[in-house]
């Protein structure tokens, strides 16, 4: 009898890959060790950079960064750990004069980084939706929690150059936000501040209505990160792809049908069923399909972001970044 394939992986511990995490959900032919990491600049800094694993969550701007450029490393599979509408994660501080997005223009802005693929979707909306023009802004790259950068990126250089000055002060973007020492933040995370200094807001404080019309106008589901396999690993067992996005699938439908299950919620939600009535309506279902199809709004718009945000010189097709399963 053939031994099953022992491969690494690293994610998050994320509700989606639960069963996987936990042997309920076996990849056929492969003993899957996975590995917990829950900060996920983390993982890319030591996939992409040291190629610590055989395959694991990674930034999808940073995939299609090295894609675009011709870095063969590795291969990715259309599953996504990780998904967020991102209207909810643009700050401002009161004092700005920022009451529209359009006043985004000629401000200090901070972002943890530039390349990250948070800010890519939000600046690829605020120019798409608000017609912000963004190249009049001064970006300030950091960390939001702590002073000094956020993790060790793996992206290569802009093809063309950024009003991006690094954080050297020793302050938080978040505390800088406070302080009125930058007009606004953007990215993956809330500041720390908010909510607890008042004069940082959100740009759209009814952002659950504008990203749920936003979705249901143009289908579009920000994707963050894809899982890439290190191509050497795969192209030894190119039959890993199928097993790994038959099991990762399996899993993530294992944790819908428990959140569905009415005899106790399985989250900390008190409203987790309405909320559930309004997630069918809205995605049919299935709130976090994979695959590619099921994603090309967003995945096609990613692209073009990139494009236009100067990380790739041209198109490419969604089909050709992802393997098929």
């Amino acid at each position: 009898m053939t031994e099953p394939l022992v491969l690494t992986f690293a994610c998050g511990g994320y509700d989606r890959m639960e069963a996987l995490r936990r042997g309920i959900v076996q990849p056929q032919g492969i003993d899957l060790k996975f590995i917990q990491i829950d900060f996920p600049r983390i993982i890319f800094d030591r996939m992409a950079g040291r190629q610590e694993f055989d395959l694991s969550e990674l930034s999808c701007s940073e995939f299609v960064a090295q894609s675009g450029r011709g870095d063969r490393n590795f291969v990715a599979l259309p599953v996504f750990p990780s998904k967020v509408f991102r209207h909810g994660f643009i700050f401002h501080n009161k004092k700005s004069g920022i009451r529209t997005a359009k006043d985004l223009e000629g401000k200090r802005i901070g972002t943890p980084l530039y390349t990250q693929t948070a800010a890519v979707f939000i600046r690829g909306l605020l120019m798409d939706e608000y017609k912000v023009d963004l190249s009049t802004v001064q970006w300030v790259q950091g960390a939001v929690e702590k002073a000094g950068a956020h993790g060790i990126p793996s992206a290569p250089p802009l093809l063309k150059p950024v009003k991006i000055e690094q954080n050297n002060t020793d302050k938080s973007l978040s505390d800088l936000l406070a302080e009125g020492k930058i007009d606004a933040l953007l990215g993956s995370r809330a500041p720390d501040s908010f909510g607890k200094h008042p004069d940082v807001a959100r740009l759209f404080p009814n952002y659950r209505e504008v990203e749920r019309e936003y979705y249901k106008r143009t289908r579009i589901h920000p994707i963050m990160h894809c899982v890439a396999i290190r191509r050497e690993v795969y192209e030894k067992n190119p039959w890993i792809a199928k097993s790994l996005y038959a099991a990762m699938d399996a899993s993530k439908n294992w944790m819908l049908e428990r959140m569905h299950f009415s005899g106790a919620q399985m989250v900390m939600l008190p409203w987790l069923f309405p909320d559930l009535d309004e997630i069918d309506e809205v995605f049919g279902g299935d709130p976090w399909p994979y695959g590619v199809e099921q994603n090309r709004p967003t995945l096609e718009a990613l692209v073009r972001y990139m494009v236009d945000q100067n990380f790739i010189a041209k198109p490419i097709k969604v089909d050709d970044l992802f393997l098929k399963v």
